[in-house]
């Protein structure tokens, strides 16, 4: 299961956080709590975040929960933005619209001059997650407590696509969780963008 952290300030502002260590802010906090329970039903057996935060955060809400002890993996972050780390799209776009064309037309580009290209930063998670189901005994759910775009485009990777079809599932929802399950070179997509409802 891969879990996407609640809703920060900037998450609220659109703006793009990276891998600057944003907090939760008090809705997603409540988006947590809220979808802990719905997890927690689904009865996991391994939990590992994502080292910012803001995933951290939101994992603790299932940990209390289940009892489950929180493993910490720096190789769930978000991609990394460089430079571009608390800016708006509309300043993005404006200072480099090449890349704005980039996103309409599903091509990849680097992030902040400095950062990750998409498909680096879902290499990385996607790799990760192959770790995690290796070294998991085969039936145990894990829980993958993480970032929504690189989440999005590693499970794109897993799925046996290429970058482009990133477009095709669409962005992942604050606290929202998806179900992937292994399956030999390709992974089943299972369930997308789950969401607690109230």
């Amino acid at each position: 299961m891969l879990w996407r952290h609640g809703e920060t300030d900037w998450n609220a502002t659109g703006r793009y956080q990276g891998q600057a260590d944003v907090q939760l802010n008090e809705r997603g906090v409540q988006q947590a709590r809220a979808a802990a329970p719905m997890i927690a039903a689904l009865g996991p057996g391994r939990l590992v975040s994502s080292d910012l935060g803001r995933a951290r955060r939101t994992a603790a809400e299932l940990a209390g929960l289940t009892g489950l002890t929180l493993e910490v993996q720096p190789r769930l972050q978000e991609i990394n933005v460089g430079d571009w780390a608390g800016l708006t799209n509309e300043q993005v776009f404006a200072a480099h619209p090449d890349f704005a064309e980039a996103l309409r037309t599903g091509r990849d580009a680097r992030r902040g001059g400095t950062g990750e290209t998409g498909a680096e930063a879902g290499a990385r998670v996607a790799e990760a997650l192959l770790d995690l189901a290796e070294s998991t005994p085969d039936g145990q759910t894990v829980v993958a407590v993480g970032h929504g775009f690189a989440m999005r485009v590693a499970t794109v990777f897993l799925l046996g696509l290429d970058y482009a079809h990133n477009l095709t599932l669409g962005g992942l929802w604050n606290a929202s969780w998806t179900v992937l399950q292994p399956a030999g070179e390709t992974w089943r997509l299972l369930s997308y963008n789950n969401v607690a409802q109230g």
